[in-house]
């Protein structure tokens, strides 16, 4: 036998799951609209794993109009989102940023005895001779 309150709201929770899909899933939104009060909504999700699932559908739904938005900017010639798609989707053909380190900070304070500057000295006045 089904619980009488389970029974009671389900038009309520019927209601509230079309109106998410309606709202691209805004749950503010979609409880004002309703007329419901969001921790209802948020005690519907922890209680009611039926209801759950359908919610997280409609999340998959939004996300899936979301890329369908992206796909319609590229073929706009958006290079935004033709480059953050390729940065998400094309990274195993090698669209990913990668960061290179140039180290810039090399020692020059070299110590040099006399007796080595006068080596390099005697040396560059040999080759300038010939």
């Amino acid at each position: 036998m089904k619980d009488i309150k389970t029974t009671k709201t389900t038009p309520k929770k019927e209601l509230m799951i079309e109106t998410l899909q309606k709202c691209l899933g805004i749950v503010t939104t979609a409880c004002l609209k309703v007329g419901l009060n969001r921790s209802t909504h948020y005690d519907w999700l922890k209680d009611d794993p039926d209801y759950k699932a359908r919610v997280d559908a409609v999340d998959d739904l939004v996300i899936d109009f979301a890329e369908s938005q992206l796909h319609k900017s590229i073929q706009n010639g958006s290079d935004t989102a033709t480059i953050f798609f390729l940065k998400t989707k094309g990274k195993k053909r090698g669209y990913v940023e990668r960061s290179e380190t140039i180290q810039t900070n090399i020692n020059t304070d070299i110590e040099v005895s006399d007796a080595e500057k006068e080596a390099v000295m005697n040396k560059l006045k040999e080759m300038l001779k010939d």
